[in-house]
């Protein structure tokens, strides 16, 4: 009997470890089926999301996941003990932006259409897991506004474009600085004169090119260091100013480090990644583009991104000179913005301006079969991320076209009123209101705990890599800060409503590596990002160590999540030599909040010698 007992025992013994291995095995099974592999590329059509959302905010859908699943039995993952620094000659590296991977991959990107100079990920084997050095001798960047007009020589250890653009006045190398006199290509007397120059020709009151405040988003395509941009921010006017890594390749690094709202992309063979009917102006200086390619295809893209009614101010040999060459591209690009229906507005000295139509009137007119056609009705034009350009002419919609405008109020009233276009994203404007309030204390409550280390003008580049509906930039208005308000994938439809607020940004895939150099963000706010991507295929510690990489020695990150993500973190925080200074505490619950949510806030040093290298 006693034999018999045992045996029974033994049996469900055995019984039970197997179905506890069974439940482990299917929970493990769960979690990778659900996954997609990092790195990988997704159109804003196809895939799964990345982030779920509610009607109202875009709440973070709160599913089961492994860092929820680890915590419950008081375990988490694993935890590295140490992360390795980078060999010093990836102190720039850019890991989707990098030429060396193009070659390494055996690619084959189409140069005449700029291909090299768009996207192209590692795969995850091909990932740099390591933290990227700063150079040597680097110091804390000058502060803004004296970083307009100085940098130090070391944190970016590159004169090859003051000795190129030495004529045009782009920068000046004096001593341990590199000085920006506001010169360029086509504004040697600078750009403050060259701004004033296009308000008169527009006739703006005061000569002031805000326009009273209904210009206020702009497009710099090609901008060299970003002096146009620079001189347009004491009109209140923000630019995204815009440029490939190129043979100028430094220059949106020096445009970031002196503060100035900028970030790296080319008109290539991919939409920008920006919404439509974003900005009131675009400016090409001397850009180097060819509009003409592909039917015009990249014009179209500019088409698609100015408001009705909006402006293109091109300052180009083709306007001006009259050698046959010159005449012929000026001819040819006259008859295409024709049939766009667009209009000269002004033609004075080396630049004209033309006029984007404010409503759908002009394009019904046109005889049939005229080029370029109309976009079909299945077109979303405010598609963005990794979508093929597309050679046709994008119309308002019926609601649009009967308006005859945006509907915008002058800047800054329009940064807190709700847009015509929450409609278009099933939000209220109650709802909208409400959020811009709730966005306000909760920058108050971070404030309040970063104040002891937060120095006069110690942050100016702020990224926001869930922006949402842009609350969060919004309640930073009295700072004399700029936001680069990154919307997920499937948060994109979002990103218009930041436009028309007044405020900038782009779309992003956080499985992947951010277009931006190292060490060019102050400030990272990442609300409830972690809890996400884990669910995606995508590693927590990944995202960790591609924040530093774009984080500035002695910045700032502010992590908002819940409980097991920031006690994920906090094991990570000593790998990464973000210990300088923490900040961990319990938000108060507002209605954003999706559960029990903490706040983790942390100083990322000043790296010293002698940290071993890959």
């Amino acid at each position: 009997m006693k034999q018999k007992n045992e045996q029974i025992h033994t049996r469900r013994l055995l019984t039970y470890l197997l179905i506890g291995l069974i439940g482990v095995l299917g929970l493990v099974c769960l979690y990778y089926g659900s996954s997609f592999a990092p790195g990988s590329r997704r159109s804003d059509d196809t895939g799964s999301r990345l982030y779920g959302s509610d009607r109202v905010f875009g709440g973070i859908s709160r599913n089961r996941d492994l860092f929820d699943l680890l915590d419950e039995q008081g375990h988490y993952l694993e935890v590295p003990k140490s992360i390795p620094i980078c060999d010093i000659k990836y102190s720039e590296l850019i890991p989707c932006l990098d030429r060396n991977l193009i070659y390494q991959l055996k690619l084959k990107p189409n140069l005449a259409v700029m291909e090299h100079y768009e996207r192209h990920c590692p795969p995850p084997e091909r990932r740099y897991n390591c933290l990227i050095p700063p150079p040597k001798s680097y110091k804390i960047p000058i502060r803004w506004p004296a970083s307009r007009d100085e940098v130090w020589k070391a944190n970016i250890p590159h004169t090859h474009l003051a000795e190129e653009k030495s004529d045009q006045h782009w920068m000046v190398v004096d001593g341990e600085k590199i000085k920006f006199p506001g010169g360029g290509t086509h504004f040697h007397y600078g750009a403050d004169k060259y701004i004033v120059g296009l308000a008169q020709m527009l006739k703006f009151p005061g000569d002031k090119l805000h326009n009273g405040g209904n210009i206020r988003n702009v497009l710099d395509v090609g901008c060299g260091v970003a002096s146009f941009g620079a001189y347009l921010l004491p009109l209140d006017i923000i630019a995204m100013s815009l440029a490939p890594n190129d043979v100028h390749e430094n220059q949106i690094q020096f445009a970031l480090e002196r503060g100035i709202p900028s970030t790296l992309g080319v008109l290539g063979t991919k939409r920008l990644p920006y919404p439509s009917r974003s900005f009131e102006l675009a400016h090409c200086s001397r850009c180097r583009i060819d509009w003409l390619q592909r039917d015009g295809i990249l014009l179209l893209e500019l088409d698609r991104l100015l408001r009705p009614g909006g402006y293109f101010a091109y300052s180009s040999p083709e306007a001006y000179e009259q050698d046959p060459e010159n005449r012929k591209i000026w001819n040819a690009m006259y008859s295409l913005l024709k049939r766009m229906c667009w209009r000269v507005v002004v033609k004075r000295g080396q630049t004209v301006i033309w006029a984007k139509p404010l409503s759908n009137s002009c394009y019904l007119k046109r005889d049939p079969g005229t080029q370029p056609p109309l976009c079909s009705s299945s077109n979303d034009p405010d598609a963005s991320w990794n979508v093929s350009l597309k050679a046709c002419i994008t119309p308002y919609s019926a609601k649009m076209h009967k308006e005859r405008s945006s509907g915008l109020l002058p800047w800054p009233q329009r940064l807190t009123a709700a847009p015509l276009r929450l409609e278009e994203i099933g939000v209220s404007a109650e709802e909208f209101n409400e959020d811009t309030n709730i966005w306000h204390f909760r920058v108050i409550e971070y404030w309040k705990q970063m104040k002891s280390v937060i120095q006069k003008n110690s942050i100016r580049n702020v990224m926001d890599m869930n922006s949402n509906l842009g609350g969060f930039a919004a309640a930073l208005k009295d700072k004399d800060v700029w936001v680069m308000n990154v919307a997920p994938i499937k948060m994109s439809a979002r990103l218009k409503i930041i436009y028309d607020r007044g405020l900038i940004g782009t779309v992003h895939n956080w499985c992947e590596a951010f277009s931006t150099y190292p060490r060019t963000y102050d400030l990272l706010h990442a609300w409830a990002v972690f809890s996400e991507i884990e669910d995606h295929g995508c590693s927590a510690e990944d995202l960790l160590i591609e924040m530093d990489r774009i984080l500035r020695p002695e910045g700032l990150v502010i992590i908002r999540d819940k409980h097991s993500v920031i006690n994920y973190i906090q094991k990570v925080i000593p790998a990464l030599r973000w210990d300088g200074w923490l900040s961990e505490f319990e938000p108060r619950i507002d209605p954003l909040s999706a559960g029990e949510e903490r706040v983790l806030i942390a100083r990322k040093k000043l790296w010293t010698d002698g940290f071993i290298t890959m």
